[in-house]
């Protein structure tokens, strides 16, 4: 049996906002939700991310310990 008094808060209908926008509605402990990225806005979502590793990490790693890669 669950004490009385001792359960935070909670908002089923609490506002999720993003750069001032209400993006969705969800259920929390807090009545209104602030954040910086969702996934209307993240790179990996929006399909703009971008692969920055101009050389690849398994070959880095190979050269390191000169290990021979399976293609050699």
């Amino acid at each position: 049996m669950p004490k009385n008094e001792i359960h935070p808060q909670w908002y089923p209908e609490s506002k999720v906002y993003c750069d001032g926008k209400h993006i969705m509605t969800v259920g929390s402990t807090k009545p209104e939700l602030h954040v910086d990225i969702w996934s209307g806005n993240h790179p990996f979502f929006t399909g703009s991310q971008r692969i920055i590793d101009t050389e690849g990490r398994v070959e880095r790693f190979m050269r390191k310990y000169k290990l021979k890669s399976k293609t050699e």
